[in-house]
Formats: C-alpha cells, structure tokens, sequence
C-alpha cells in the first residue's frame, strides 16, 4: 500500500468517526426541536417522526402565554451579562499579574485557583446561602451575579493567564520603549491580542450563568426574581407535566445561547486553538 493511499484511508476513517461523533452531539438538540413543533397529541407517540407534520406552534404559545416569562428572561440575560462583565475584568487583571509578576503568594494563589475549580457546585450552596445571608444579599439579582462569580472566576483567570503567558513580553517592553506607560501597554497591546481568549472565557461564563438552575432556585425567594432555568420547572404541576410546552420552553431558552454562539464562532475557534503552533 503506498503512502499516498494509506493516508487516504486513514483521513477517510477520521472523518467517518468525526461524522459519527457530531450526529451523536447534535441529535438530542435536532430531537428537541423537532419535538417542540410537533403537534401536542403526538409528543408521546411511540412511533419516533423524524420530521414533524403538520407543523405546529402551539406548544410555543403555551410555553410564551405563561405568567412573567419576560421577566424571567430578562433576569437571566441581565445576570448572565453581568457575570461576563464582572468575571472579566477582574480576571483579565488577575491573569495579567499572575503571568507577569512575582509577588508572595503567587504558587498559592495558582494552586487555589485550581482546587477551587475541583469543588463540586451542590458542595457550595449551603456556604454561600448562609453568607449571602449574613450580608443581606439573598433574593436579589446582584446576589445572583456574586454567586455565579465565586466559580466563574477561577476558570477565568487561570485560562485568561494562559493566553497571557502565549504574549510576548518584550511587545510590552517595546510599547514601553515607546513612551507608553505599564496601563497602556496593556491596553494597547496585551488587550487585542487577547480578544480570542476573552471571547472563549466570556462565552464559558454566559453558558454558565445562563443554565443554572440550583443557586438561582435557592437564593431566590421571590417569584419576580426568577430566572428562566427555575421557570422550566413550572410546566411541572400536580395535575401532570406539560411536555409539550416545556419542551418549546426549553427550545425558546437555547436560542440565545445559539445566536450568541453564532456571533463569535469565529473568535473562539482562535481562541480555542491560540498557542497551539508557535511561529
């Protein structure tokens, strides 16, 4: 067998098997979507319908004709941005200290940032509800954004501090050089060439925030205060659950997430693959 047609055979199995692996990934979201048009009568068919018809909206009428659905979802896109906005700049300034000074502390601050990462989520809610407490902070959206922050944070900086460390030190020294002062060589200079690594963290940080469900249904008391996770949880009622409109809910409440996906595909595939080839 020659080179040429081992390598063939060889880039033609990897394709299959990435192939393979993509239906696999995508399957339960196309299910989900298809589900959410179908007909309500038909959701519990055991004949699978691989392509509903006739198309239907009702379970999307249902699932938008429930009480307060746009202040749930303005709740979670407002602490969903805040978290992104707040868990980065301080981990763009933490990242930055950590990759270019020395200080005391430095090795554990390192280490803490990834043990922290190893603790379970359910293992904190009790510490941070009895916290949030102590300072008055539960059932508001501002103690929503600080629990978010507590495990958004420590993947932030030590990803961000990855990207940092991949930046030439002797362009800030150059910028420098040139009359800049340490801030603005940052901003000038380390900032750009971080916009991959921001974007890839950032979208981490929304997803994050956006699909959880414990913290936002413990800390929150008041109905008003809910956010979009804990309103799935309200087409399960004593009399039964409604499928089909939390299956549309549940479409509805992907849909963000998908557009802001969408938007910076570009930048974290280049984050996801900065520092990989040096050059």
């Amino acid at each position: 067998m020659s080179r040429s047609s081992y390598l063939s055979r060889r880039r033609t199995v990897a394709n299959v098997v990435a192939v393979a692996v993509a239906v696999v990934m995508i399957f339960p979201v196309y299910w989900m979507f298809n589900t959410a048009f179908k007909e309500p009568g038909s959701i519990m068919s055991q004949t699978p319908e691989f392509f509903p018809w006739p198309i239907s909206v009702d379970n999307f009428a249902r699932a938008l004709d429930s009480s307060n659905f746009w202040v749930f979802f303005r709740n979670s896109l407002v602490v969903s941005l805040a978290t992104v906005v707040l868990s980065m700049i301080v981990a763009l300034g933490a990242s930055f200290a950590s990759a270019r000074f020395s200080f005391i502390g430095r090795k554990v601050l390192l280490v803490v940032l990834v043990l922290v990462q190893m603790i379970p989520g359910s293992a904190m809610v009790i510490p941070l509800y009895l916290m949030l407490r102590q300072v008055g902070a539960l059932d508001v959206l501002p103690g929503l954004v600080l629990t978010y922050l507590t495990f958004v944070l420590p993947f932030a900086i030590w990803t961000l501090r990855g990207f940092v460390e991949g930046i030439p030190v002797e362009l800030e020294e150059a910028a420098m050089v040139d009359g800049l002062s340490r801030f603005g060589a940052f901003v000038r200079v380390v900032l750009p060439l971080l916009a991959p690594g921001v974007v890839a963290t950032s979208i981490f940080a929304f997803i994050n925030a956006w699909d959880d469900y414990l913290f936002a249904y413990v800390i929150m008391r008041s109905q008003e205060n809910y956010t979009l996770p804990v309103w799935l949880v309200s087409f399960q009622t004593s009399e039964g659950v409604d499928y089909g409109a939390m299956i549309a809910a549940s479409t509805i409440f992907s849909i963000p997430v998908l557009i802001f996906f969408l938007l910076v595909q570009r930048r974290l595939v280049a984050g996801m693959t900065s520092g990989a080839v040096k050059g």
